[in-house]
């Protein structure tokens, strides 16, 4: 018997049967967890870069909550982001204001461009369930 598990928020369901992946999946105590992007439940990329990044923060509470973690139990985690220099120290703002500080490794890395035109960060991560 498999101890993996695909987990999929209730508000994601459009979006994974529309893409065709699972937003995580879990195996034993450990969640990995799909890239989220600062998105409406619509599928609409938000142009605001403060509005979208607290939206893709949002997005990746509400995966690992679906999976029984919270961000505390995140252990590493890895952002892509379009046009970094530009957009980090909002980014940076956003994030301190909603995820704990120095509490899991964390890689940043600059991309030409992620899933849809207008996205500027996509946050993938994986977490161990206490």
């Amino acid at each position: 018997m498999s101890d993996r598990e695909i987990i999929v928020p209730d508000a994601m369901k459009f979006l994974s049967e529309r893409a065709g992946y699972a937003p995580a999946v879990k195996v034993g105590k450990t969640l990995y967890c799909a890239g989220q992007v600062g998105r409406t439940p619509d599928l609409s990329v938000i142009e605001d870069p403060e509005q979208q990044f607290n939206a893709a923060w949002d997005n990746l509470r509400l995966v690992l909550e679906a999976g029984g973690c919270t961000f505390e139990d995140v252990v590493d985690m890895t952002t892509y982001h379009v046009d970094m220099h530009h957009h980090m120290p909002i980014f940076r703002r956003v994030k301190d204001a909603i995820f704990p500080r120095i509490t899991c490794a964390w890689t940043c890395i600059g991309v030409a461009e992620l899933a849809r035109p207008g996205i500027l960060v996509e946050i993938k991560c994986v977490a161990v369930q206490r």
